[in-house]
């Protein structure tokens, strides 16, 4: 997962791929059919590792809904910033590289996107309800508006080597979306 990350799917051979993990190259095609086969487990288990940490940020009680998803945005800002901008997110990397060309990868990224949005959602509609937002847009294009928007803001962070598409994408969801 990590050389995909690093390397990017298309320029990540089989080779590569078994080099790293220490196996022969017969035991990829025991474990997987095809690169795309195992492009598609690598979005899935990039989305499930990154899961519990993106859950328990976005539904924590103790903390109101919009805060919640401004920390959350901060917290992996300070993260890319910190990775020296080198990664971004993997499954808007696998979006770029492969939705075209892989139903199989496009699936698997359509249902991680669409389950990430909806714990943005449940963020959104909590805030609504308090009061703390008062945008009123549908909750669910909302919540996809702002995934979209932050995985855009996540390009423009690759290109200018830079916080600052993060920090404008912080600053406008916070101080007009998201009000």
């Amino acid at each position: 997962m990590d050389l995909l990350h690093a390397e990017g799917y298309n320029a990540t051979g089989i080779k590569e791929i078994v080099d790293a993990a220490s196996v022969p190259k017969g035991s990829f095609y025991n474990h997987f059919e095809s690169k795309e086969a195992f492009g598609a487990e690598v979005v899935d288990s990039y989305f499930w590792s990154s899961w519990p940490e993106l859950e328990s940020a976005l539904t924590d009680p103790e903390v109101p809904p919009l805060e919640r998803l401004r920390r959350y945005f901060i917290s992996r800002r300070d993260m890319f910033g910190a990775g020296e901008f080198t990664r971004g997110c993997m499954l808007g990397n696998m979006s770029l590289e492969v939705a075209d060309h892989s139903a199989r990868v496009r699936d698997r990224l359509a249902v991680h996107f669409e389950t990430w949005a909806e714990l943005f959602e449940r963020c959104i509609v909590e805030a609504k309800q308090t009061g703390a937002i008062k945008n009123p847009a549908n909750p669910a294009p909302l919540a996809r508006f702002v995934l979209n928007s932050w995985e855009g803001a996540l390009l423009r962070m690759r290109v200018d080597k830079s916080t600052a598409p993060l920090d404008d994408f912080i600053e406008i969801v916070f101080s007009s979306v998201l009000q």
